[in-house]
């Protein structure tokens, strides 16, 4: 597989009919070359359409797609230059997995050495190796995804779209293939859109991610920004976990403000300047960002609590602190041989940095 030039993809003014109601309205974005790019939401946000545009299988009403700085709008979907991995895989129930890999390569009219030789090499890297002669019905999900994909990557498309590759995959599994997935393209450089509801994967895989929702793009930035910083309340929870807090603003500092809690406790918040004294906005609260100390030890700002309840994961205690006038605060503590554990009723204090946590809009 020596791939091909990488490539850039430029979607303008995107509009589109069919698909999810209502319909993606003025979506623009640049790819970069060799970039993994994903468009993250939930379900029928419209990220499953942009693809679907792209690739020709949806109509466009406005706007269009460049590849390379062409215009392919208009060009036929086999024409594109594009690999397409379905959700559900698409694959041929009467074929084998070798058979589904050559399908691509003998319609480019490769000679059949040249075919076998790609054929092996593809299902070797995918993990594929030694199921030549299975049919769909005969692989597991995750062997199924593995095929979609090489199916996929055998004809070393210039643009590769993954529509949810990894959807109701068990836990374990995912993980697995979300490495490997990586590491391809690590190895390959192939430009690639990617559609997913889930955050660990767009956090895990992407250069970058645009948080789609009713069609629309929220914000598009690099996984850490848009995790640390997100614009809005939907951001915010598209990308994973969250506490939120209603507050009103009570002081405006030169490197931030002061916010207070329904409950009455003030925190600082650093790096706001759209916000005024008497603005009503969300505290988001990253629940890893947390900790807690017991009340009467506590140093620094924080909200007072009481813990109403603890789970262990193993490598982490997960505790709900009730602070009075909103939902029970969510904190995610790792687990050491020196982590103090609390327990049901007792009084704590949830320590907030004011680097860490973020002000969004109310609405």
């Amino acid at each position: 597989m020596s791939g091909r030039p990488l490539v850039d993809v430029r979607i303008e003014g995107l509009a589109t009919r069919g698909g999810v109601p209502p319909g993606v309205r003025d979506v623009s974005v640049h790819v970069r070359y060799g970039e993994f790019f994903t468009f993250l939401g939930p379900p029928k946000s419209g990220k499953s359409d942009v693809l679907r545009a792209v690739a020709g299988f949806l109509p466009m009403t406005a706007g269009r797609a460049l590849v390379d700085g062409h215009d392919i709008s208009a060009v036929p979907p086999a024409r594109r230059g594009v690999g397409y991995v379905f959700q559900d895989g698409a694959l041929w129930p009467h074929l084998g997995v070798a058979a589904h890999v050559a399908f691509g390569l003998e319609q480019q009219g490769l000679p059949r050495a040249d075919v076998g030789r790609k054929v092996e090499t593809v299902l070797r890297r995918l993990g594929l190796a030694g199921l030549e002669a299975r049919r769909p019905g005969d692989l597991t999900i995750e062997q199924r995804r593995r095929l979609a994909l090489a199916r996929a990557m055998a004809v070393e498309p210039r643009v590769l779209l993954l529509d949810e590759p990894l959807a109701n995959i068990d836990p374990v599994a995912r993980k697995t293939l979300r490495l490997e997935l990586a590491k391809l393209h690590r190895d390959l450089a192939v430009t690639t859109l990617h559609a997913t509801r889930n955050a660990a994967d767009a956090l895990a895989l992407s250069d970058r991610i645009a948080v789609m929702e009713d069609g629309r793009l929220l914000q598009v930035g690099d996984p850490d920004a848009l995790y640390h910083r997100p614009s809005s309340r939907a951001v915010a929870e598209a990308l994973g976990p969250a506490n939120f807090l209603p507050v009103r603003v009570e002081e405006v500092r030169e490197l931030g403000v002061v916010v207070e809690t329904e409950g009455g406790h003030r925190v600082p918040v650093a790096g706001i300047g759209a916000f005024r004294e008497g603005s009503r906005g969300l505290l988001v609260l990253r629940p890893e960002t947390l900790s807690i100390t017991e009340a009467a030890m506590a140093r620094g700002p924080g909200i007072p609590g009481r813990v109403a309840l603890r789970v262990f994961e193993g490598a982490r205690h997960i505790y709900e602190v009730e602070i009075g006038g909103s939902l029970p605060v969510r904190v995610e503590v790792p687990s050491t041989g020196d982590t103090r554990i609390f327990r049901l009723d007792d009084r704590v204090r949830v320590e907030v940095s004011s680097d860490t946590v973020v002000l969004v809009p109310e609405a």
